[in-house]
């Protein structure tokens, strides 16, 4: 979607074919038999997410985000903290305030984390010494204590980079710290969805047809032909075949492999390292509760498998005065609610990242699991009367940052001819987020137009860095 806005933006004819009915890939939702709508997984942005901010301009989705200046977690004892921006302090100390008041770490936890934090600050966001180190591998070396790893750095990035610390390359930790909580002010805060996924991507489909675009849903492409090194045609799945000065292969990993001839990824070719490339899981379960059993919009959780729980019923509230909002509020935000028996309910969202032990194991199982961990911290649920619950799992829902993975991610400009790649799964320097997939978009188009004779630039700059930040990272080069 990216791709196909900017390039119809800048005066391109775009033709985007979808195989499904609707557009958003793995960020959408599903209406259930009672008329209630679930999104396949809890999507957020951050602060430091310019591309994705940039891409939600253009549809005209920017007023159905609403962002949120403070976290909120909880640990196993049920004891509430909250982490939130200094607005006397300059970056990278304007959170330490709301740090040495957060209560689930100790002092040797804290005084650790500080030093790690400090590394990756004064280094400008580049430590020594990380190429094809895991995250675990490096607060090892910088002696995090295993509270600290796990209370701290554990809780933020396995949710961020969908994939366990010992799985991960230390360079995408340190950029979530680096670019979220570090180099600015604003980078931390959450963007969250006001509407269900399909309607926040709609209006991706009405800017391209309103640049004279084109969108055909339900036309899955069976095969990618080749001749003579370049681009020559897309056959679909209906056997109709379609021509094009350039085209962009917007699609997971595997399903590029099955589209294009078996030589153009065979050893030694630029698109060898996607025979490489593993994927990680993400599981969300969807709770409707009899009356109100939450009062945060969203929890992060400690020593718990659960990671998030969203109040779906209060996000999606249009009347929020929550002074902790702000931005993008507005008349236009959505008041859907599960309709029929639920229209009373409160809806939660939990979401377990890098969901590996949970693939093998029931629906059942998922949700007594998830109703245990919702008694331990939200105790309005253990009387609650349980209206309804489902459960969502994306086996594949991302690629996995393991150590190394850069050398097998494809470029947007492959070396084929007319042929160019998009997917969070290409090199775009972030890790599988929707800011990855968009910027994988806008690097693709870009690519796509200078082979066309029409150069444009499309790709945003990342946030300026602010204090002290801005000041070591030119100290480094960076």
């Amino acid at each position: 979607m990216s791709s196909a806005v900017a390039l119809a933006e800048a005066g391109f004819r775009v033709r985007l074919l979808e195989k499904r009915p609707h557009l958003g890939g793995r960020a959408t939702s599903y209406t259930l038999p009672d008329g209630s709508e679930v999104d396949n997984c809890q999507h957020v942005t951050l602060g430091c997410c310019t591309n994705l901010a940039d891409f939600y301009k253009r549809v005209g989705a920017s007023e159905k985000i609403r962002f949120y200046d403070r976290l909120y977690f909880v640990d196993a004892a049920g004891r509430r903290s909250t982490m939130e921006s200094s607005a006397w302090l300059p970056p990278p100390l304007h959170m330490a305030p709301s740090f040495l008041f957060f209560g689930a770490l100790a002092f040797a936890d804290k005084r650790c984390i500080a030093d790690a934090l400090l590394a990756i600050a004064r280094s400008g966001g580049h430590p020594p010494a990380i190429e094809g180190v895991s995250m675990l591998d490096w607060l090892r070396r910088m002696k995090q204590t295993p509270a600290a790893i796990e209370r701290f750095w554990r809780v933020v990035l396995v949710s961020a980079l969908d994939e366990e610390l010992a799985r991960t390359d230390a360079r995408y930790g340190i950029e979530v710290f680096w670019k979220a909580f570090l180099g600015s002010r604003g980078g931390y805060r959450v963007g969250i969805p006001t509407v269900p996924l399909a309607e926040l991507y709609g209006g991706g489909c009405e800017e391209v047809t309103r640049r004279g675009g084109e969108v055909r849903l339900r036309s899955g492409v069976r095969k990618i032909s080749m001749a003579d090194g370049r681009f020559a045609k897309a056959v679909l799945e209906d056997g109709s075949e379609l021509e094009a000065d350039a085209c962009i292969a917007a699609v997971p990993h595997p399903v590029l492999l099955d589209l294009l001839p078996r030589e153009l990824s065979e050893p030694g070719t630029s698109l060898e390292g996607l025979h490489h490339l593993k994927t990680s899981p993400i599981t969300s379960a969807h709770f409707w509760f009899e009356g109100k059993v939450m009062e945060e919009p969203f929890l992060a959780l400690l020593d718990h498998t659960t990671q998030w729980i969203f109040n779906k019923t209060l996000l999606n509230d249009a009347n929020v005065t929550d002074a902790n909002v702000t931005g993008g509020a507005s008349a236009r935000l959505s008041t859907e609610r599960p309709r029929g028996d639920l229209s009373n309910a409160q809806y939660l969202q939990l979401v377990i990242s890098a969901s590996y032990a949970l693939v093998p194991q029931s629906r059942q199982e998922i949700i007594d699991l998830c109703r245990r961990e919702l008694a331990a911290v939200l105790p309005a649920t253990r009387d609650a009367k349980l209206l309804k619950a489902t459960v969502i799992k994306e086996v594949h829902a991302t690629f996995s940052p393991e150590p190394g993975v850069d050398h097998w991610r494809p470029l947007q400009d492959a070396g084929l001819q007319n042929l160019f790649l998009a997917g969070d799964w290409t090199r775009t320097g972030w890790p599988a987020t929707m800011e990855g997939a968009v910027r994988s978009g806008y690097l693709a188009a870009e690519a796509a137009a200078e082979s066309l004779g029409e150069p444009r630039k499309f790709l945003q700059p990342d946030l300026p860095l602010e204090g002290l930040s801005k000041l070591w990272a030119h100290r480094n080069g960076n």
